[in-house]
C-alpha cells in the first residue's frame, strides 16, 4: 500500500513538473494589427514576443488582443483584460483616439497603462486619470521644436497645416502653432481629414491657394502619405514637413519620388548607421532591430520599438513593485505605477527616459534626430 501511494505521489509530482509554470505577472497588450492603423499596430504586435518573459524572480505572461483600429473595441479589450484577466499593466492601444478613450478605465481600475501613441494628450495636462498613463513615444513639443527651428533657419515664413481630425492632429496644431508664432512663422491654412479618407483633394486645393512656403502634415502611418501625394500631384513645389508619425518604411514605399526631400524629426532608428556609437540608444536599437528581423523576416517600423521600450520600462519597475506587494493585487499595480514614475536615465531604443510626476513621457532632445528623405531612403540632416 505504501509503495503504491509513493508511486502515485511520484507520478503526480512528475506531472506537475511537466506543466508550464504559472505566470506571476500578467501584462495585457492591445494593438491595432488590423484596420486603418495596421501599419502602426503590426510592428507593435510583432514586438510582443521580444518582451522579457522573466523579470527578476517573476515570470511574465503577455495577453495580446487586436482592436482592429476601432476605439470601441479598444475599450472592450481594456475592460476584458482588467476584469477577466486581472492584468498588472496594459501596453497599448496603438492609436491616439483609441488611447484617449481607454484612460478612464485604466485609472478607475488602478492599472498602469503604457501608451505607444503619438499624441501628448494622453499624458498632458497631467491629472488624476492621466497619472496612470506612461507614454513611450516622444511628446509633440520635442518633435515640433526641431521642425520649427529648421523652418526658421531655412527661411520658411509661411506654413500650411493639414492634420488628422482627432487628438493626434489637434494636439499637433496646438503645439506647432504656438511655436511657429514665437518664430514669426505664419500659418496660412489649417485643414483636417480622417484616417479612413481616400481623398483629400478639397483640402489640398485650399492649401495650394494659400501659397505657403511649406506644408506640415500631422498624421501617423499610411495616413501621413495621402496629403503629400495629393499636393505633389497638384503641383505644389514648396517644402514638406512630417511628424514622427511618418517614421516607417511604408512612408517611403507609398510615397516614392513624391516624398523625396521631406523633413521630419524622429527616432534615431531611421538612420542608425549614421548615429555615432557613443549614443547610448544605438546598441539597444541595434539589438532590437536584429531580434525583430530574426523573428519576423523584416525590419521593424519605429512604432514597434515603442512597445519594446514599454517592456524595458516594466523590466526596471516590476522588481521594485515586487518588494512592496504581490502581482495580481491593487497594491502591486499602485507600486508599479509609482516605480514607473521614478524611472531615471533608462536607455531605450529611441532615447533616454526620465519620468517624473509631471512628465510621463520622459524624453528630452536625445529622443529625436532631424532627418530627410534622400534617394528613396532616410538620411540624417547634419
Amino acid at each position: 500500500m505504501h509503495s503504491k501511494k509513493f508511486a502515485l505521489a511520484a507520478a503526480v509530482l512528475a506531472t506537475l513538473c511537466t506543466l508550464p509554470a504559472m505566470a506571476q505577472v500578467k501584462i495585457g497588450v492591445v494593438t491595432s494589427s488590423t484596420g486603418p492603423t495596421a501599419l502602426v499596430g503590426i510592428p507593435q504586435k510583432n514586438s510582443v514576443p521580444l518582451l522579457p518573459k522573466k523579470i527578476g524572480d517573476l515570470t511574465v505572461e503577455y495577453i495580446s488582443l487586436d482592436d482592429a483600429s476601432d476605439s470601441t473595441a479598444s475599450v472592450t479589450a481594456f475592460k476584458k483584460l482588467i476584469s477577466e484577466q486581472n492584468v498588472d499593466a496594459i501596453i497599448g492601444p496603438s492609436g491616439s483616439p483609441n488611447a484617449m478613450g481607454t484612460i478612464q478605465f485604466a485609472a478607475e481600475s488602478g492599472t498602469p497603462m503604457l501608451a505607444p501613441v503619438g499624441t501628448a494628450a494622453v499624458v498632458l495636462p497631467m491629472n488624476e486619470q492621466k497619472k496612470w498613463v506612461f507614454k513611450t513615444t516622444q511628446n509633440d513639443d520635442i518633435i515640433a521644436r526641431a521642425l520649427v527651428e529648421h523652418m526658421a533657419k531655412t527661411g520658411i515664413k509661411t506654413v500650411g497645416f493639414i492634420g488628422l481630425n482627432d487628438p493626434y492632429g489637434e494636439n499637433w496644431y496646438k503645439v506647432f502653432s504656438g511655436m511657429a508664432a514665437e518664430k514669426g512663422i505664419k500659418i496660412t491654412a489649417n485643414e483636417r481629414y480622417v484616417r479612413t479618407d481616400s481623398s483629400v483633394t478639397g483640402q489640398a486645393l485650399k492649401l495650394l491657394s494659400a501659397r505657403p512656403d511649406a506644408v506640415l502634415i500631422a498624421a501617423p502611418g499610411a495616413a501621413s502619405v495621402l496629403p503629400q501625394n495629393t499636393l505633389f500631384d497638384q503641383g505644389y513645389k514648396g517644402k514638406f514637413y512630417q511628424t514622427h508619425g511618418a517614421a516607417l518604411p511604408d512612408f517611403l514605399k507609398l510615397g516614392g519620388k513624391r516624398v523625396e526631400g521631406t523633413i521630419l524629426a524622429a527616432s534615431l532608428m531611421l538612420v542608425l548607421p549614421e548615429i555615432p556609437d557613443s549614443n547610448p540608444s544605438k546598441k539597444v536599437a541595434t539589438d532590437y532591430i536584429a531580434a525583430y528581423e530574426k523573428l519576423n523576416g523584416s525590419k521593424p517600423a519605429t512604432f514597434g520599438a515603442n512597445v519594446y521600450d514599454a517592456g524595458l520600462l516594466l523590466e526596471k519597475a516590476v522588481p521594485i513593485a515586487g518588494k512592496t506587494a504581490k502581482p495580481g493585487t491593487p497594491e502591486f499595480r499602485s507600486a508599479l505605477r509609482d516605480a514607473l514614475e521614478q524611472t531615471r536615465e533608462l536607455v531605450g531604443t529611441q532615447g533616454v527616459y526620465n519620468m517624473s510626476a509631471a512628465d510621463h513621457s520622459g524624453f528630452d532632445e536625445r529622443g529625436r534626430e532631424l532627418i530627410t528623405v534622400k534617394n528613396g531612403d532616410w538620411a540624417l540632416i547634419k
